[in-house]
């Protein structure tokens, strides 16, 4: 007999069970472990050196000298490329946001049905799936180059869409919206073919038109499809970068630097990292604010 504990005896076969037992209850720790490692090795680690930096007076080494609190927000709120970038960067969101959502949801509703051919037209909106950001950047810039481009030479004009100010957050824009078509259609498509064909039977024996049917059935049943896509478009133009470093340069005329374009130039250019973190921490606090607001719309979604 061995002795487990104080006054209690177990056979000397239950010892390897009790092994067993205690190493089951580890195992599905040990599977969760390595991304918890990845996440605060490349996630919480540099975030927390972030918010550090933004309150801190750093040199261009990366050592902090001085902590300052809050005098690096102030500082960097009162200049007018802050403004500026701070303008870019809720315009574009005001404008991709809305616009993605509607251009994904109408192409999933043209698509819904299978018709003849209707595979073409699929592959044709999820192609842009395989392309990267970086490529399609430079496609966009041949293709709207305003001397070799195609698309000025079937206008007939001659036009530089990404060297006129007034213009080029827009050309920024078409690149975005025509990029992240791909996968937003995709689970939209997938919300409206999941409606029940029963009820769209039925209201249409009760005489309801096709309007009536998207806002009375198949709108609230795809509404935590919409909301998904939503917070994830919120998101990324809130983090757009790539195309504005291969086509504008955050030109002309800084009509089209952002705060993530500015943290960039502040950060790896300027080797200002204060600065730097001070614009990337802004941008967390509006993204995080804009999906909490999101969030509040989060109680008129159906879930089935």
């Amino acid at each position: 007999m061995d002795i487990v504990g104080k006054g209690a005896y177990v056979p000397a076969k239950a010892k390897p069970m009790l092994r067993k037992i205690s190493f089951s209850k580890i195992i599905p720790y040990m599977y969760v472990l390595p991304i918890v490692i990845f996440a605060i090795a490349f996630s919480y680690y540099p975030f927390a050196r972030t918010l550090l930096f933004s309150l801190s007076r750093v040199n261009s080494a990366g050592e902090i000298r001085e902590f300052v609190g809050l005098r690096n927000f102030i500082n960097v709120f009162q200049r007018e490329d802050f403004i500026i970038s701070l303008r870019n960067t809720l315009t574009l969101a005001a404008m991709h946001v809305p616009l993605s959502t509607a251009i994904c949801c109408g192409l999933a509703m043209l698509a819904n049905k299978k018709r003849f051919l209707s595979g073409i037209y699929e592959v044709m909106f999820t192609a842009p799936m395989a392309i990267s950001m970086a490529s399609a950047a430079l496609i966009f810039k041949v293709i709207l180059n305003p001397n070799i481009g195609i698309v000025n030479s079937l206008l007939g004009i001659n036009f530089g869409w990404y060297q006129d100010r007034s213009y080029a957050l827009l050309g920024i824009l078409v690149l975005c919206l025509w990029i992240g078509i791909a996968f937003d259609f995709l689970l939209f498509l997938v919300a409206f073919r999941s409606v029940p064909e029963q009820l769209l039977e039925a209201s249409t024996i009760d005489g309801a038109g096709s309007v009536k049917r998207f806002f009375k059935i198949q709108l609230p049943l795809i509404m935590p499809t919409m909301f998904f896509v939503v917070c994830t478009n919120i998101i990324q133009v809130m983090l757009t970068v790539t195309p504005i470093l291969i086509l504008t340069g955050g030109g002309p005329f800084r009509s089209t630097q952002t705060l993530v374009y500015s943290m960039y130039m502040f950060g790896y250019q300027g080797s200002n990292y204060s600065v730097s973190s001070v614009f990337s921490i802004t941008v967390f606090l509006l993204t995080f604010a804009f999906v909490l607001i999101a969030f509040r719309f989060d109680k008129k979604v159906h879930y089935q």
